[in-house]
């Protein structure tokens, strides 16, 4: 059987194609992947609701190596004392930023009541290999740090990260782990998990809004010349994680044209296989991105209100 586009997600990718071809990105070009990809999130963070009622605070938090990195903490104001979610953007691991995701997280901590800290996480080719990880784990050991002043229990804090976002998400959950960290769970929101997933499939490369190009960059861009071999840890490159016992419950979530679909699935089974409890969802139709693309299509409603679903159990 054929792929075929959902229809709402499919106007939505009309739309902006009709506002002018997309700039085209050598690969290898992280500069210019950088620069149109921002430009992408920009346009995307206007798609994205306003809400009101939600305040945010600034931070920093001292990553290992000892580097200050910026944190935004977000939340309504209404909250009892209970559970928080540590946030990775998205960006390839190359591009993003806090301010590309103010409006998004505003409306998951209006909608959730749960409050948020935003990683600035730094990126690639600056930073890299699992180094984006430590800096993730270095917000959550922050969060905890400052849980009794933030109304947090630290006991209730979950990773979550979207796109480029989720793979030191996810590494930050296996360091949380092997540091013997309490983490409540793990949100994964079509994650970029794999640095080999770098040839093209041709069912899915029409629908690509993150082709495998970019993939290519932005993997080497984090990991140089590591990138394919077996030099690779699953700290930066959550894919190759063998021993997933122990890990915080999944939650994981890809549609079936996004060209991360095949590790997204592989990763659920790999922590399935170890005991780790994971939730599951491939939606049909759609390709990366759909959510911020159309968020009020019928199975972008349906993602979201999946993950505030899965913020309230913590």
């Amino acid at each position: 059987m054929s792929h075929r586009l959902d229809a709402e997600v499919g106007a939505a990718l009309a739309r902006v194609a009709a506002a002018g071809p997309a700039p085209v990105v050598a690969r290898g070009d992280w500069r210019a992947l950088r620069e149109s990809g921002n430009a992408g999130q920009r346009y995307m963070s206007t798609l994205t609701p306003a809400v009101s009622g939600v305040s945010r605070t600034g931070h920093w938090a001292e990553a290992p190596d000892g580097a200050r990195m910026e944190l935004r903490w977000y939340r309504r104001g209404d909250e009892a004392p209970g559970s928080a979610v540590v946030y990775a953007h998205g960006g390839g691991m190359v591009l993003g930023s806090l301010d590309s995701y103010d409006r998004l997280l505003d409306w998951y901590v209006a909608r959730s009541g749960v409050p948020f800290l935003s990683v600035g996480y730094r990126l690639a080719p600056e930073s890299g290999g699992t180094a984006l990880a430590e800096d993730v784990c270095a917000a959550l050991s922050w969060l905890r740090a400052h849980a009794g002043e933030l109304g947090v229990d630290p006991g209730r804090i979950a990773v979550m990260g979207d796109s480029g976002g989720g793979a030191p998400a996810a590494g930050a959950a296996i360091l949380a782990r092997d540091r013997g960290i309490p983490l409540a769970r793990q949100i994964l929101v079509y994650a970029m998990l794999d640095d080999r997933n770098t040839d093209a499939d041709p069912a899915l490369a029409p629908y690509a809004t993150w082709t495998y190009d970019n993939n290519w960059t932005a993997w080497s861009a984090v990991l140089g010349e590591a990138r394919g071999t077996a030099a690779v840890s699953p700290i930066a490159a959550p894919a190759r994680l063998e021993e997933a016992s122990g890990l915080a419950p999944a939650y994981v979530e890809v549609g079936d044209l996004d060209i991360f679909r095949d590790e997204n699935m592989a990763f659920a089974a790999t922590l399935a296989s170890a005991g780790v409890p994971v939730e599951l969802h491939v939606h049909p139709g759609v390709p990366h991105g759909f959510d911020r693309l159309a968020p009020d299509a019928d199975v972008s409603r349906r993602a979201f209100a999946d993950r505030l679903r899965v913020m309230a159990q913590l």
